[in-house]
């Protein structure tokens, strides 16, 4: 594992933009897993003046959405699918046929993710995968448990999770959450792993020690040959 540390948000933003520059340019169809909540929004505004000041070419792009809230309106402001819409798909004209992920009002959730890992063994591996860590360690909403799941699934939230900026304000919570599993993840290319925000030191420290753990699944990027992490401070 490649750690790096920045003075600030910013510098780890344009690092993480750098890379994603440097990987495009050389394969133009890239499929890109994006992680969504503060920590990549910054590599994604940096997309998005790459694609404006350097006229950087994102048409052949291809996008799969990490997760997935469940139980909300796929409209709901608080879906990660608005907020992908908002931040990467539509600034870089990212078409349908060249993005796909889990529909947050899903009526067969185990459907779904069944539909959705169908996908990404059709069109995968992921080429570079975009993570945030959680309060608890978990990536995606791969949660601490004594086993991990490999493929797509639904997925139980943690009460740290539901306190998640996307959702802890709202009256009705998510039911539960849809995933990447860690096979999928582990199988990316590439790996950019951001990490800010406050309350992560825990699972930070967890993860820097180097130790292996279900309790923190973040730990698990220790197996895989290529991960960078981005680390502010």
């Amino acid at each position: 594992m490649n750690i790096q540390h920045f003075k600030d948000y910013e510098a780890m933003s344009l690092a993480a933009a750098e890379m994603v520059y440097t990987s495009v340019q050389a394969k133009p169809d890239l499929l890109l897993c994006a992680a969504t909540g503060n920590s990549p929004t910054g590599l994604y505004l940096q997309l998005q003046k790459c694609n404006s000041e350097r006229s950087e070419d994102f048409s052949k792009m291809r996008v799969l959405k990490l997760d997935e809230w469940g139980g909300l309106s796929s409209e709901h402001p608080a879906t990660c699918e608005h907020y992908l819409q908002q931040h990467l798909i539509q600034p870089l004209s990212i078409s349908s046929s060249r993005y796909f992920g889990f529909n947050a009002d899903t009526k067969n959730p185990e459907q779904e993710c069944k539909r959705v890992q169908t996908e990404l063994d059709a069109n995968g591996p992921i080429d570079i995968c975009i993570l945030g860590i959680g309060v608890n360690g978990h990536l995606g909403l791969n949660e601490p448990a004594e086993q991990l799941t490999e493929h797509c699934h639904v997925a139980q939230l943690a009460d740290t999770t539901l306190n998640h900026t996307m959702v802890a304000g709202l009256e009705a919570k998510p039911k539960y959450g849809m995933t990447l599993g860690m096979q999928a993840i582990l199988a990316s290319r590439h790996i950019i792993l951001l990490i800010s925000g406050a309350g992560k030191e825990k699972a930070t420290q967890q993860l820097l020690s180097g130790e292996i753990t279900n309790a923190y699944p973040a730990t698990h990027l220790w197996k895989h040959p290529k991960v960078d992490c981005l680390v502010v401070g």
